[in-house]
């Protein structure tokens, strides 16, 4: 017998679900996978990597040098890249959904640790244990710590958790990286963090490192939360303390990506997440912000120019905001290889055309942009084990990347690192007392 509660949102996703067919339904959509002329030939710019029959190929945008081609033969050996075909492959809408509604399977064990910050604020960290047991799964003392970054609304999807899941089977220590406000996490101040701001993030990193001094450090970013990785590399530069890090679907244009706006079944509910969250905090945050602007917000521009711009305290400019948040202003800095993956029918990030900086990953030894025809925003979905092929192509790519440092240092003869495949270990400055569990 199903719950009142049980019942209401089962209708609820009925009621999505049919009004997305509505959607989908031949001439009310365009899908932006249905790209003119001069975006099918910037489309065959790449490396080509060959799919399984009848299904079109991926493709590699990058740099020409040493690290690119061991990717290209490590992606090329791999199977990530010949999963088997989704049912519905040119309907980006369903593979999204696909990701965000199917839970994990098995269900994930967190053990959840919050970060005190210089400011008393907190974030939390999510460490993914289980379901083995709270003795860290398959990982040890010196495994590669993998922080994941879920998207910007503070969403952690069954998407980002299977990759979690799929990592802690193959040796990695998963953590997620909640927000100020995010997922359940305390607001001890009237603060949340900005699009592009990386200082929370910087803290969350140097106590990893403090944490695990053995270990290697990379990171994945899922959707608008690559925002905020992308800044971080690019502001920290060679001081990162990353070995390697990933982006899935990521939106590079952070100020061209609201003010062009979603369609509205995916704006809306997004919009409406980010006000049940902040509601939360509404005595808090009434200090610093015109709440009822904040929930009256008909947009996610609108909510985001209320929320950091139109303070009472600190007002400032849209445009001012946006020099300080882009996710791509430091983006020369940055001296960690990131890899970018992506499809052409991504209806959340826009046309290829206006979306994809090409002109940095031609340009930058450090980004390479793994370019798929389908697979819509964080879906890439597909038959089998392993539900979604950029998932597998991710933690691939952190295997090439280990092995590709461990060849490099062999060649040059410099003494053997104590952690996996990254640089010689720097005890720390420091002792950190600013986390506790809850």
């Amino acid at each position: 017998m199903l719950s009142p509660e049980d019942l209401v949102a089962a209708a609820a996703v009925l009621m999505g679900l049919g009004l997305l067919a509505w959607c989908l339904w031949p001439g009310r959509l365009e899908v932006p996978g249905d790209v003119g002329e001069e975006e099918e030939e910037e489309e065959e710019e790449g490396i080509p990597f060959m799919a399984e029959e009848g299904s079109r190929h991926c493709r590699l945008l990058c740099k020409p040098s040493a690290l690119a081609q061991h990717l290209v033969r490590s992606l090329g050996r791999s199977a990530a890249l010949r999963g088997g075909r989704w049912p519905w492959p040119r309907w980006p809408q369903l593979q999204m959904l696909w990701q965000l509604l199917q839970p994990p399977e098995p269900e994930p064990v967190v053990a959840r640790e919050l970060l005190q910050l210089p400011d008393a604020g907190l974030v939390a960290l999510d460490w993914l244990v289980g379901p083995w047991g709270a003795a860290g799964g398959g990982g040890g003392v010196s495994s590669p710590v993998l922080l994941l970054i879920p998207n910007a609304a503070g969403k952690v999807t069954g998407g980002l958790l299977h990759l979690g899941l799929r990592a802690l089977e193959r040796g990695f220590i998963p953590v997620i990286f909640n927000r100020r406000g995010h997922n359940g996490c305390p607001l001890t101040t009237p603060r949340l963090q900005p699009f592009g701001d990386p200082g929370d993030l910087r803290e969350a990193v140097t106590y990893l490192r403090c944490r695990h001094p053995s270990a290697s450090l990379l990171a994945v970013s899922e959707g608008s939360g690559s925002g905020l990785l992308l800044a971080y590399l690019g502001e920290s530069g060679s001081s990162s303390r990353l070995l390697a890090a990933a982006c899935l679907s990521p939106i590079f244009r952070g100020r061209d990506w609201f003010e062009a706006g979603m369609p509205w079944f995916y704006e809306w509910p997004l919009l409406l997440h980010l006000k049940q969250g902040l509601s939360r905090y509404a005595g808090a945050l009434a200090e610093v912000v015109d709440m009822d602007r904040l929930l009256g917000s008909r947009s996610l521009r609108e909510l985001e120019e209320t929320l950091f711009c139109r303070t009472r305290s600190r007002p400032t400019s849209w445009e001012s905001y946006w020099e300080r948040n882009e996710p791509l202003r430091d983006a020369d800095e940055a001296a960690v290889p990131v890899l970018c993956l992506c499809s052409a029918d991504d209806p959340v990030r826009g046309p290829p055309a206006r979306s994809l900086p090409r002109e940095l990953f031609r340009s930058s030894p450090f980004f390479f942009l793994l370019l798929s025809p389908l697979g819509g925003h964080c879906g890439f979905p597909r038959r089998g084990p392993g539900r979604c092929w950029a998932h597998e192509a991710v933690l691939e790519y952190f295997r090439a990347m280990a092995e590709f440092l461990r060849t490099e240092e062999r060649r040059k003869g410099l003494p053997r690192p104590r952690r996996w495949g990254g640089l010689p270990v720097e005890p720390p400055v420091f002792t950190w007392q600013r986390s506790y569990t809850r």
